[in-house]
């Protein structure tokens, strides 16, 4: 398949500061259309300042961020280029799950935010769970109304901080054939994970970020023991 001219998230020399402390130092990243880039590394190595970074939810200190080859900074038309799945659900737990995508698709301005939201709940699988409050929902439940809420607005680019965190096999099985379909689809996923075995094969490319800078990055060419062992090796020498 021959890639386009212009990847769908790009970013360039991010550096993130804090004071005297770098949290990010130089970071690239091009992601194309029905590609998904995991991202791992230990507490501490920047993933979550990438995440927001890439999001547009805070600004580097130094480099940028583009979608289809739109700055981010300062262009709310490019930020809607992204959905992002933070680590924790972000939902309104007294709500029910069709309120809650109703609720962000009227921030998002979708037209007809009632019909997207039931659309959106049957396309993870919960169409008939629509009326139920969240707090009642499985964990596994309440991240496929996460993820359909990232989906709303249909963005080309989805962000997603450790989206297996804290689910059962079932659950992790059904949060992977969902964004299976999402790359299929030509969308661009950067996936952020403290552990790659879940994502594993829906990567394309890997990279282990350490102390705020790639340490490797590249294609999915080796196994999960292979990467596992190159990680290994990176991070202690």
């Amino acid at each position: 398949m021959t890639l386009p001219a212009v990847p769908l998230l790009e970013a360039r020399n991010l550096e993130r500061r804090f004071g005297a402390a770098r949290a990010l130092a130089g970071v690239s990243l091009s992601v194309f259309p029905g590609e998904c880039h995991l991202v791992t590394g230990p507490n501490g190595a920047g993933k979550t300042t990438l995440l927001r970074l890439l999001a547009g939810l805070a600004r580097p200190s130094a480099g940028s961020v583009s979608v289809e080859g739109e700055p981010l900074a300062g262009q709310p038309l490019a930020r809607r280029g992204i959905g992002l799945l933070s680590h924790q659900s972000q939902l309104y737990g007294d709500l029910t799950a069709i309120e809650n995508l109703e609720f962000a698709a009227r921030l998002y301005g979708v037209p007809d935010p009632g019909k997207t939201a039931r659309e959106g709940l049957a396309a993870v699988g919960l169409g008939t769970r629509g009326g139920d409050p969240v707090r009642s929902l499985s964990r596994g439940m309440v991240q496929r109304v996460a993820i359909a809420r990232a989906l709303l607005h249909r963005p080309r680019v989805l962000l997603l901080d450790e989206p297996f965190s804290g689910l059962d096999v079932q659950s992790s099985e059904q949060t992977l054939a969902l964004l299976s379909d999402q790359r299929a689809a030509g969308r661009a996923l950067v996936l952020v994970t403290h552990d790659p075995h879940d994502a594993w094969e829906l990567a394309t490319h890997t990279h282990l970020l350490v102390r705020g800078s790639w340490a490797l990055s590249g294609t999915r060419e080796v196994s999960l023991g292979d990467f596992s062992r190159r990680c290994r090796e990176a991070l202690h020498g």
